[in-house]
């Protein structure tokens, strides 16, 4: 359910970074300098953005974040947020800060340029928040108390695609370990000066079809969302291309992928094309939320969700991104599912 919590504040590194660090002795930490030294990834770039209206960054870059531990995102101490990704033109990082009224935005890499030139629909300036129309009490309220909240748009299909495969019919916490373990061993350190941070840009189409099958069961990923990563990637040239879609049509253009369903499709063009009317269907908790908000009932299913959603036609997701936000969750009647873990079988 993308952005059901908002980024939390993240140390400047990891305990177990910063412990492997302290092992390793200053040398290699030396070592790690002189590489990021060595880089050619050029100059920085900047760029300052000011937003038209309210914008809350935790809130627009939330949905991003796969967990405390991404090592694609990070929010720093300073209250900066560092992503790093994969662009069309190549690797790249952006630092996103406030400066008063304005956005001030740094990039590294290859793909600085195509990531400053993409800040303001990253942070929402194409979404139009006024479209929505509330019907309810509890929705009217969640707006009211959170201006800052904008659809964000990456314009990145596969970056959301896969980790979004990997969350599927698993905890949230077992999809995390996976995607983190993958991105750290088989994607790139990130451009800049992002070794503190732990940041790494995931692999690209190629390297994701090279991991061998052992990897992904040591990573807890079974055959079946492996064997849809790797059909995705297959075709990832003609998947990006629904970034550009209307909706429909790109719902339509993942869910030729075998393994690609409802679920899958909604929450990645959430993320990827700021899709307000991408309602997350086939969600294992999402029915009963919004049906306990909406009409005080926990037991709801898809069919009662999409009824009572009715109302917000274009605006679904919208709606139910707020009603994350509002608190208003019923409260748990059985233990959380237990993890599964099948590197040791």
């Amino acid at each position: 359910m993308a952005g059901r919590f908002a980024p939390r504040t993240a140390r400047a590194a990891l305990p177990h970074q910063a412990a492997a660090g302290r092992a390793a002795g200053p040398g290699a930490a030396a070592s790690r300098r002189q590489s990021a030294a060595a880089t050619p990834e050029g100059p920085p770039r900047t760029r300052e953005w000011t937003p038209p209206a309210p914008l809350d960054l935790r809130l627009v870059l939330g949905p991003l974040r796969r967990g405390p531990a991404d090592p694609t995102f990070r929010m720093a101490g300073d209250g900066t947020f560092w992503r790093a990704t994969r662009t069309p033109v190549g690797p790249g990082t952006l630092r996103i800060a406030r400066q008063g009224d304005r956005v001030a935005a740094t990039a590294w890499g290859p793909g600085a340029d195509w990531l400053l030139e993409g800040l303001p629909a990253l942070l929402g300036a194409e979404d139009d928040p006024e479209a929505f129309v509330p019907h309810h009490r509890l929705l009217a309220l969640t707006r009211h108390r959170r201006p800052g909240l904008r659809l964000l748009r990456t314009g990145l299909v596969l970056e959301s695609l896969i980790p979004s495969v990997l969350e599927q019919k698993v905890t949230t916490d077992e999809a995390y370990r996976s995607w983190r373990h993958l991105v750290r061993r088989f994607g790139t350190p990130a451009p800049g000066p992002t070794a503190d941070l732990g940041l790494h840009v995931m692999p690209d189409p190629r390297g994701w079809a090279m991991i061998p099958s052992w990897e992904w069961h040591r990573a807890n990923v079974d055959g079946k969302r492996s064997s849809t990563i790797l059909r995705a990637v297959r075709v990832a040239h003609r998947l990006e291309e629904a970034a550009t879609m209307p909706l429909p049509e790109a719902r339509t253009r993942l869910q030729l992928i075998p393994g690609i369903g409802p679920w899958t499709a909604a929450e990645t063009l959430q993320r990827s094309n700021g899709a307000a009317d991408a309602v997350t269907i086939g969600d294992l908790h999402l029915p009963g939320i919004v049906g306990h908000a909406l009409a005080d009932n926990r037991d709801a299913d898809d069919e009662e969700m999409l009824r009572l959603l009715m109302p917000y036609e274009g605006q679904r997701h919208r709606a139910t991104r707020l009603i994350l936000l509002s608190g208003r969750t019923p409260a748990r009647r059985a233990p959380r599912m237990q993890p599964g873990n099948i590197v040791n079988l």
